[in-house]
């Protein structure tokens, strides 16, 4: 195989020019058959839905070479549930997982030479997104849908990798709120999202932790990743209407209690933020990154020092990777390889 000339273990998390993306056409009351092609653009009328009243969502994941130079995938089918949740919400036309796992599969086969090298800590990222592309001028939901997977080898989602990272909570700025779509991978979420992310890093802090925007008082979730802390034996992660439902997490969860810790997913108070040995930030793109402080109203609440996550988000981190390189079997079959044809 004639590998992608890149600096693999020195990657950005950024878009990198690939070989090819896949598009399905929802038209007529029907799918299109998947087209592969490198045009990076997309024809767009522009008085397209998603354009003017929001109709688009996305999801996310990735892909590893294993050791025995196999590329495999993780949890597809819960990637492809969660962007039908997504699209019902929204009053989309839902992707049928069995077309959502071709395309998956189809472009990354395609993009080959662009998965990293088994060990060099990055990951092929495959992003796939579904669009209202009919042309509407009255508020209504598009008859016409385009869902397109492109992928894009990337380095960790921070650049510090596992090195903690440092969080401040947002009292005036609400990312999604009860009844909303925050608990769906709306594209808009996330442009609400820019103005307390982008503030947080001018002071200093890696992220923003939100809370809830009915009562301000519970921790909702970071900008990019759902929290989670660790006390004494215990994981808990906060349960609320508006955050959304992270598959990484949800694994997560499944390996804390293999490790024989307790696992709680609860309103979390933002009073309890002093309470808590280890905290941590989880998703598709930053895989686990450890928190090493958050600061609450003038109030930094400590979990490691010294540049070095606590041991139990360590162990967390270091088993999910190890299943998702392949590096470990998978008992629990949320991998699968690709197919070479």
């Amino acid at each position: 195989m004639d590998r992608a000339d890149l600096d693999f273990p020195n990657l950005p998390f950024a878009f990198h020019h690939t070989d090819a993306n896949v598009r399905y056409w929802f038209r007529d009351g029907a799918w299109s058959a998947g087209e592969l092609t490198s045009d990076e653009y997309i024809p767009l009328h522009m008085a397209a839905v998603c354009l003017h009243y929001g109709q688009a969502i996305f999801e996310g994941l990735k892909a590893y070479e294993r050791p025995d130079g196999q590329v495999q995938m993780f949890r597809v089918g819960e990637n492809a549930n969660r962007l039908q949740r997504s699209a019902r919400k929204l009053l989309m036309e839902p992707v049928p997982e069995e077309i959502f796992r071709e395309a998956v599969h189809k472009v990354v086969h395609a993009n080959r030479r662009f998965v990293p090298p088994h060990g060099s800590g990055a990951s092929l990222y495959v992003r796939p997104f579904e669009i209202g592309s009919g042309p509407e001028v009255g508020v209504k939901p598009s008859t016409e849908y385009l869902f397109v997977v492109f992928v894009t080898p990337v380095g960790p989602y921070y650049k510090s990798g596992l090195t903690p990272v440092r969080l401040r909570v947002e009292e005036e700025i609400h990312r999604a709120a009860p009844g909303g779509v925050g608990d769906v991978k709306a594209a808009g979420n996330y442009a609400a999202s820019m103005r307390a992310t982008v503030a947080a890093r001018a002071e200093g802090y890696t992220e923003v932790l939100y809370l809830d925007a009915a009562r301000g008082t519970y921790i909702d979730e970071s900008g990019s990743s759902n929290f989670f802390a660790i006390k004494g034996d215990t994981f808990i992660t906060p349960a609320s209407p508006s955050i959304l439902a992270s598959i990484t997490n949800m694994s997560v969860q499944q390996l804390a209690r293999d490790m024989g810790l307790k696992v709680e997913q609860r309103p979390v108070s933002v009073d309890e933020l002093g309470d808590f040995d280890e905290a941590g930030a989880l998703g598709t793109a930053a895989i686990i990154s450890p928190v090493e402080s958050v600061t609450y109203q003038g109030v930094e609440h400590i979990y490691c020092t010294g540049g070095t996550a606590g041991p139990t988000v360590t162990a967390l981190y270091e088993r999910l990777l190890a299943i998702q390189t392949g590096e470990a079997d998978d008992v629990y079959g949320w991998t699968e390889v690709v197919p070479e044809a």
